[in-house]
């Protein structure tokens, strides 16, 4: 009978090569256009170019995923909306 591990880190969501969706759908876009100007100027300096981008463009990914603290859009709203006038007597700063 086959035994099946137990895939323990579903929480840190999906990657394709090491990247999160997101990054890899701008490295995808990169490919593509990089592909685009491959086939509209033809050239061996052209090829060797775009492939030196798209290899830099996906380290650079790879380090940016791998530092959290850099994309890190958690606190772009206050903690208390409100219409009330501001009070500077009472104002606390967190």
């Amino acid at each position: 009978m086959r035994k099946y591990k137990i895939y323990k880190d579903i929480r840190k969501g999906a990657r394709i090569w090491g990247l999160p969706i997101s990054l890899f759908a701008l490295l995808i876009l990169s490919i593509l256009a990089s592909l685009l100007i491959i086939i509209f100027s033809f050239s061996l300096m052209v090829i060797v170019l775009a492939m030196g981008w798209n290899l830099c463009w996906y380290v650079g990914l790879i380090k940016m995923a791998s530092k959290k603290n850099l994309l890190d859009f958690n606190k772009v709203f206050p903690d208390c909306i409100s219409n009330k006038p501001d009070n500077l007597l009472n104002h606390v700063e967190n």
